[in-house]
């Protein structure tokens, strides 16, 4: 699937991945490949980046919304670190 991280500022990761793990508002969840479309907030924490081939990646977010749909996730958030 793709991920893509957005920020008002530029775009922090565009690629191919296997899943993501995401700070919601309510506890953290993780979409995989395939996922029901879906819309959620999120608030400040660790984002982790899942990949087959490659150890995870992490970014430290600031709030924002994610939203999942025709095998695409779409992070749009206030501000991202990469850990």
């Amino acid at each position: 699937m793709t991920l893509e991280i957005l920020t008002p500022e530029k775009k922090i990761f565009t690629g191919e991945v296997s899943g993501v793990q995401l700070p919601g508002i309510s506890g953290s969840f993780e979409v995989l490949d395939k996922h029901a479309p879906m819309i959620a907030a999120l608030k400040e924490g660790k984002l982790k980046i899942l990949n087959q081939k490659e150890a995870p990646g992490f970014f430290q977010i600031q709030s924002g919304f994610v939203e999942v749909l025709h095998n695409k996730v779409m992070v749009l958030i206030e501000g991202a670190e990469a850990l």
